[in-house]
């Protein structure tokens, strides 16, 4: 009868793509995995993945193996850990990624409460703009939008994602108000590049009465990182398009104005993504209760909605 570990080692490795992300998920070296899954083929007799110095790929043997063990599989462990976790008792390091503004001004003031409540618990926090892989890379829950809703994952929406335009008050005194769309598109913008495509995304603006407008930027100036946006244009070097929680703490110290105050992008919704297996670590269980529990105390789908606040 097969050990756990090689038939953990062979699926965590092909959801991954690779031993490594499959040794960083299960918390063993690339040799070790690399081993497992050798000593499985053999003794099966039968070559499961083909090898590259790039990447795996699933033999057709290794597909229909894999659709025969892979859920049962994932059932086995997840009781496994749930009795080794002690379900009325949360431990453990708890992976959690999401974007850095969001993180630090949403996320990390839970974390008192949060950690007064689970001492047992240590929160391990990856702050990047970037979508990430939650089984490749090991993330226990990570927060953000547009992260592909694979299979064994579960999205719940907790804020929507709404971007406005901003100026610092110094800009808009030398360059003039801006009242209405043919004026902004006459003025200096500051632009992101899509991390993912390399390219600066295209955006449809909502008005106030339910118009729609395509934004047609011209940067003057180009960064790849929100916060370092916002400061460009606090500087006074242009108008900005930005997510309301990166801009929300310069709104209030005067140091950024919205622009066009009716008008806002719809970018969906900030979701909180976690696996949907049935018996949760203990660990990830409470840290989604708990964020959803404070995300609609606290209101955000409100305090966030471009559309409701000028």
């Amino acid at each position: 009868m097969e050990t756990l570990g090689n038939l953990l080692s062979f699926v965590r490795s092909a959801e991954a793509g690779s031993f490594s992300a499959a040794a960083r998920r299960l918390g063993l070296t690339p040799a070790a995995v690399s081993r497992n899954v050798a000593q499985l083929e053999a003794n099966l007799g039968v070559r499961l993945f083909q090898r590259s110095t790039r990447k795996l790929t699933l033999t057709e043997a290794g597909e229909r193996f894999l659709g025969n063990v892979g859920a049962g599989l994932d059932a086995v462990q997840a009781a496994i850990e749930h009795m080794a976790s002690h379900a009325d008792e949360p431990s453990g390091v708890l992976r959690l990624t999401a974007a850095p503004g969001f993180g630090r001004d949403f996320l990390l003031p839970l974390m008192p409460e949060f950690l007064e409540r689970y001492p047992k618990v240590i929160p391990e926090w990856t702050f990047e703009n970037r979508q990430v892989d939650l089984v490749a890379e090991g993330y226990d829950a990570a927060v953000g939008g547009g992260i592909e809703l694979a299979q064994g994952l579960v999205a719940r929406s907790i804020a929507p994602a709404h971007l406005m335009l901003v100026a610092s008050p110094g800009y808009l005194s030398k360059q003039g108000r801006i009242r209405d769309l043919e004026a902004l598109a006459k003025r200096d913008h500051l632009a992101m590049r899509s991390v993912q495509t390399g390219k600066v995304r295209s955006w449809m603006l909502q008005g106030p009465h339910g118009q729609q407008s395509p934004l047609q930027l011209t940067p003057r100036l180009l960064a790849n990182d929100p916060q370092a946006l916002c400061q460009c244009a606090r500087l006074g070097l242009g108008i900005a398009l930005l997510a309301v929680p990166d801009v929300m703490p310069y709104l209030r110290d005067g140091s950024l104005e919205r622009v066009l105050p009716g008008w806002y992008v719809d970018a969906g919704q900030i979701y909180l993504y976690f696996s949907s297996q049935k018996l949760l670590p203990a660990k990830t269980r409470a840290f989604v209760d708990f964020v959803v529990d404070r995300a609609r105390n606290a209101d955000w789908a409100t305090g966030l909605n471009a559309r409701l606040s000028n």
